[in-house]
């Protein structure tokens, strides 16, 4: 499929003041919904707000953006909804390295090996000093979580879980941050970098390495338009680059991993 013929799915997206958030969050409560102050409001609730509230709906500025949705088999975003409202909160990296084994992509990460250790459920970072990294083996990769966390993402440390022939892809959801991020590299070298939320703008080595699979979620990479489901639908990329599907039952505690200084 070419970049000339394709034609992404277009939806309509909102875009409202902290005026209509504040009431999308009192109205999700009212109708027995916990939400929290801040962070992303699911998009399910978002819908039926503004479908109880047609009002508001009229006061909402529209924009258009692509909905990514898988168009071959594999893995799509659908299969990542859980994590708009999953165990991991608004701030997190996913990282998955092939070929390393779970003691050595802790150390890689910063981990002194006398600190790697089972994290049990209560345990959680210490306040600005530290994080927690945790690391679990699936076939050939290693899906390393870090919880409010984003070493996975960087430049140098992608390169070096990948050094030696490697392969990595990295995740970074962040809702308070200007931008989320995505980084895949291989043998040492960050092969393509970009904003989930405008993939038409990459850089790396080889930016255009993963096209096809973009494509094949619904996206097209000759442009730079915004994508809707932007974090499910580069989980969903990862899936397809590495073969692993992340589910929540990844997050779950005790597993292995350390408290890394930031």
């Amino acid at each position: 499929m070419s970049d000339a013929d394709f034609t992404p799915l277009r939806v309509t997206q909102l875009a409202y003041g902290r005026d209509i958030d504040l009431a999308i969050r009192e109205w999700a409560r009212a109708n027995g919904h916990p939400v929290s102050e801040r962070g992303r409001v699911g998009h399910g609730l978002i819908e039926a707000f503004f479908a109880a509230n047609p009002d508001a709906y009229e006061r909402a500025e529209k924009t258009e953006a692509v909905h990514a949705t898988a168009r071959t088999p594999g893995a799509s975003p659908e299969d990542y909804a859980w994590q708009d409202e999953g165990p991991l909160g608004p701030i997190y990296t996913i990282t998955l390295v092939r070929g390393v084994e779970e003691h050595e992509v802790l150390r890689r990460l910063g981990a002194a090996l006398e600190h790697i250790r089972l994290i049990d459920v209560d345990e959680y970072p210490d306040s600005s000093r530290t994080q927690i990294v945790v690391a679990r083996r699936v076939g050939d990769w290693t899906i390393v979580i870090e919880e409010c966390g984003w070493r996975g993402v960087q430049r140098e440390v992608i390169g070096e879980l990948s050094c030696d022939g490697g392969e990595a892809v990295a995740v970074m959801r962040h809702d308070y941050a200007a931008r989320h991020d995505f980084a895949y590299a291989l043998d040492g070298e960050l092969v393509t970098s970009y904003d989930p939320s405008r993939p038409g703008t990459r850089w790396g080595t080889a930016p255009d390495r993963l096209n096809r699979h973009l494509r094949e979620l619904g996206i097209d990479p000759a442009s730079d338009e915004w994508i809707d489901n932007a974090i499910q639908a580069v989980l969903a990329l990862a899936s397809r680059i590495s073969g692993v599907m992340v589910t929540p039952a990844h997050a779950e505690r005790p597993v292995l991993g350390a408290a890394i200084p930031r």
